[in-house]
């Protein structure tokens, strides 16, 4: 399941009022713009990276993109929840929401979500038919999860970001463990090759996903936790330590965290950033 801009939101613990989501419960949850997760993130941020730190801490969730549309088939299935066409839109909607916290709390006091920007106003929609008339996103997120604390997910170099990401999809290999081993691929392997205008386009996209997260922000009313991937990427252990200080979890031992991913970026990344800096000067 491939990110695609993501935010965290992580709540604290509170029960909630009604039968249709019932589950006490304190929440990290992440996003693509609002990072990645429920609460933002964009692709290639590192919100797989950092879902996967939150999980082995064993108190702060396990995110996924549970709104990911391309996903909630699957993840249906998984939960064994009754066939959609058994039920009604409102039906299927609470079932779903209650079995994904079920599924992000992952056996914690924390629930964890990752959502993606292009998710946000599917997901708002979905709360809004379960917790009719309330007057925001902000005020349907919170009804159903409870406090909230978003995490955005950023990249500050989006040249290296949108590279990443084309390698991605022209190589299939969207992941892969500390030691080499694929973890994640979702076509046969393909040679990349390097196309400047893709590019071009990337970077823009990059940029207006992060400023759309930005823009929703500030008309929440919300001031989201901030973790830029170059320090993550460089310092897991630190930024990991840092949110679990602000979620008030306890943390690891630093030096038993261990990423459970590693980078992709290698000598043909490097060599497409020094292509494009060239062509976009000449």
């Amino acid at each position: 399941m491939t990110p695609a801009g993501r935010v965290f939101c992580l709540r604290e613990a509170f029960k909630k009022a009604t039968a249709v989501t019932s589950h006490p419960a304190r929440i990290s949850a992440m996003a693509a713009a609002i990072l990645p997760g429920a609460t933002a993130p964009t692709p290639r941020t590192g919100s797989t990276l950092l879902c996967k730190l939150l999980a082995s801490t064993k108190t702060a969730g396990d995110p996924h993109s549970f709104y990911r549309r391309q996903d909630v088939v699957e993840w249906a299935e998984e939960w064994k929840l009754p066939d959609r066409a058994a039920m009604s839109e409102l039906e299927f909607d609470a079932a779903y929401l209650d079995a994904a916290i079920a599924a992000g709390k992952g056996g914690t006091g924390l629930f964890g979500l990752r959502l993606m920007r292009e998710n946000l106003d599917e997901l708002s929609a979905i709360l809004d038919r379960i917790f009719p008339k309330r007057p925001s996103d902000r005020a349907r997120f919170e009804r159903a999860f409870g406090n909230v604390l978003y995490i955005h997910l950023s990249r500050e170099d989006k040249l290296a970001q949108a590279v990443s990401l084309i390698k991605a999809e022209q190589t299939g290999l969207w992941h892969i463990a500390p030691d080499g081993t694929e973890i994640e691929r979702v076509a046969p392997p393909k040679e990349p090759q390097y196309d400047f205008e893709r590019i071009r386009r990337e970077v823009a996209e990059l940029e207006t996903y992060d400023a759309a997260w930005n823009i929703w922000f500030a008309a929440q009313g919300i001031s989201p936790h901030r973790v830029g991937y170059e320090r993550l990427s460089s310092n897991p252990a630190a930024t990991l330590l840092g949110i679990c200080e602000v979620l008030g979890v306890q943390a690891p031992n630093a030096d038993d965290v261990r990423p459970g991913v590693a980078k992709l970026s290698d000598d043909t990344s490097l060599d497409w950033m020094r292509r494009y800096r060239l062509d976009a000067a000449a």
